[in-house]
């Protein structure tokens, strides 16, 4: 005696061993012996064999028409067995009662079960929608496929317009057009990046890197919301001074400019001159809220997102040729350049120049200092500064920059094109510390740390940058900036590039003229700022390490040399000389760090951003007289 059972959710066949009422020893199609539930069989038959039961059965099953069968049926519930006698008009055979509950088995859109070789039909609705699901699953299925053709081919789906940004930086697994790219990804063997690069749906891969952050930082765009223009402030003393700023050519947004005036008596009257943009709108306008959500200034090599409208930047920054809302700190400098006191005031300043460093730096610089140099106009003004700055370094017992740094400049010519894409990279370096490095730098520290303590001593909250056991923070109470050398200090020298600067003009201007400050002590906004400032002001220099890293690679596939020339920091990780790019050389034999290595240029990725090195030989030891060397 043979049974048709079912087990784990599958149908099987085979001969009775033993009979124990309840239950059953069977031997299977397989040779195996199993115990089963008698409630679990299904069909009891004597022939044909158990394995050919199932074989014919299932042929039968092909043949019987699903719809044909669901349309014959009753609405009641009713059993396989019961079922194949009507459909077949007799007593069914084995063979046919099986074929029947196969088929019914395997049709479950068509047959709800409702229990062991029960079933009943589904409901015309219901049936409807399932056959609709399945329809819609179908097409689906075939414009996937038709999609990942298209992406094996080099095209660019039209489905994709649009969302290539959503593709590569947050992919919805769900989504027919992910599926299809990550399908055409297995069949290329290529990521997905480099797929729809290849397939032309972005330019280079710059707007890989670029799109990724606007994708994170920007997903409204980089476009402006409408605003309310700035208020041009009026019935503001004018200055009685010729000022200039001091910066890099690609500089728009000057926040800074000097001046220097001789006093009766002897000595000067020396002018730290901040655009004021905080002249021009208050806390909770528009501009106000573009300022606060944009938080800083993006700046990348090539490019830059501002934190303020150009309308706005254009109103407040420290142009030639025109009288600019400042916030000015006045130093009256005795000639030995002690200072004896200082004032600030809300006021227009004249600006007579914007002085650039590549114009400025070959005829004022530590040689030129030293030897007189040729005359240059602004020539007394700038060294008188210098000196000033020197003796307010040597006041702080702290360095305001380290000589033995190397600053990197990064210029992006769009306007020429590579095998890589749109724009044309060049690299050059400058010495930190140096002469204008160090004027610049000093007077930023005296006026960010005197209005630090000018919000102190008025008891007005400001945001501070303090630093204390190596650690640096920000902070709305005063406290010393240990790696400065100062009791506080207040970022307040560059408000059209970052919004805790702005927030402290406020602050300041409500304190120079008797006004109400912006924010009032303890302040839950203002922490809020501080907050929101740090996390995204990392955030956008991490970008801008990230791409400075890019365009490095990108020199270097622009030079393609056969080999290059680095420095050792540590382990396996080098720095090249010419430019600030580090990686790992994992066949770099142990070296001493400062050592200086020959390696040969096997490849680059500018997807990964990664070069492949390979170790030749060892150019030179490590300088000991050089130990202390800053790393970049």
């Amino acid at each position: 005696m043979f049974v048709l059972f079912e087990e784990d959710g599958a149908f099987k066949a085979g001969t009775i061993l033993a009979d124990n009422d309840a239950s059953l020893q069977v031997e299977n199609t397989h040779g195996k012996r199993v115990k089963i539930k008698r409630a679990n069989v299904l069909l009891n038959f004597r022939e044909p064999s158990p394995a050919e039961l199932l074989n014919r059965a299932g042929a039968d099953a092909e043949g019987l028409d699903t719809e044909f069968l669901w349309e014959v049926c009753g609405d009641d519930e009713f059993g396989f067995a019961e079922f194949a006698a009507e459909y077949y008009g007799h007593a069914p055979s084995p063979v046919e009662a099986a074929a029947v509950l196969l088929r019914l088995h395997a049709a479950p859109i068509w047959f709800h079960r409702k229990g062991k070789g029960r079933f009943r039909k589904a409901p015309t609705d219901i049936l409807q929608a399932a056959l609709a699901g399945l329809e819609k699953k179908r097409q689906q299925a075939q414009a996937i496929d038709q999609m990942r053709g298209e992406l094996v081919a080099g095209r660019l789906p039209v489905e994709f317009n649009g969302m290539v940004a959503q593709l590569l930086y947050r992919p919805d697994r769900n989504r027919p057009e992910v599926k299809a790219l990550e399908a055409a990804c297995v069949d290329t063997g290529l990521s997905a990046a480099r797929l729809l690069l290849k397939c032309g749906a972005l330019p280079s891969s710059y707007e890989f890197h670029y799109n990724r952050f606007l994708f994170e930082q920007f997903p409204q765009g980089t476009a402006f919301p409408a605003f309310d223009g700035p208020t041009a402030p009026i019935g503001l003393p004018r200055a009685d001074v010729a000022a200039f700023s001091i910066d890099d050519a690609t500089t728009t947004e000057i926040d800074d400019a000097f001046s220097v005036n001789p006093r009766e008596g002897g000595g000067w009257r020396i002018g730290i001159h901040i655009a004021a943009p905080a002249l021009g709108f208050t806390r909770g306008s528009t501009l106000d809220a573009i300022a606060r959500q944009r938080l800083s200034t993006v700046y990348m090599p090539g490019n830059k997102i501002t934190m303020l409208p150009d309308e706005v930047v254009q109103a407040f920054t420290l142009a030639a040729g025109r009288d600019c809302p400042a916030i000015s700190l006045y130093l009256d400098v005795r000639p030995d350049l002690t200072i004896i006191s200082h004032e600030s005031r809300v006021e227009m300043v004249p600006i007579a120049a914007n002085l650039r460093h590549h114009d400025i730096e070959p005829v004022f610089n530590e040689d030129t200092l030293h030897d007189g140099g040729p005359d240059f106009p602004w020539k007394r003004e700038l060294t008188l500064l210098w000196d000033l700055a020197t003796v307010l370094e040597a006041g702080r017992g702290k360095p305001s920059a380290h000589s033995n740094q190397v600053d990197y400049n990064f210029y992006v010519d769009w306007q020429q094109h590579t095998a890589d894409g749109p724009g044309y990279i060049t690299i050059g370096h400058r010495l930190r510390g140096s002469p204008m490095d160090k004027l610049v730098a000093e007077m930023m520290i005296l006026a960010n740390s005197t209005w630090g303590k000018l919000l102190d001593e008025a008891g007005v909250p400001g945001l501070y940058r303090a630093q204390g056991g190596g650690k640096v923070r920000m902070t709305t109470v005063a406290a010393p900036h240990e790696g400065l050398g100062v009791d506080c200090y207040a970022w307040s020298s560059s408000p059209l590039r970052r919004y805790v600067d702005l927030v402290n003009q406020w602050q300041i201007i409500a304190v120079l003229t008797h006004g109400e400050p912006a924010f009032a002590p303890k302040s839950a906004d203002l922490m809020a700022a501080l907050r929101d400032f740090e996390l995204t002001y990392a955030e956008y220099n991490e970008f801008q390490r990230r791409m400075e890293r890019y365009w490095c690679l990108r020199w270097l596939r622009q030079a393609q040399p056969a080999t290059v020339e680095a420095k050792v920091l540590r382990d396996n990780l080098v720095r090249l000389e010419a430019v600030p790019l580090m990686f790992k050389v994992p066949s770099l034999p142990p070296q001493l760090p400062g050592s200086r290595v020959k390696l040969a240029v096997d490849g680059s990725d500018l997807i990964d951003v990664e070069v492949e090195t390979r170790y030749l030989t060892t150019l030179s030891e490590p300088d000991p007289e050089l130990e202390d060397e800053a790393e970049y």
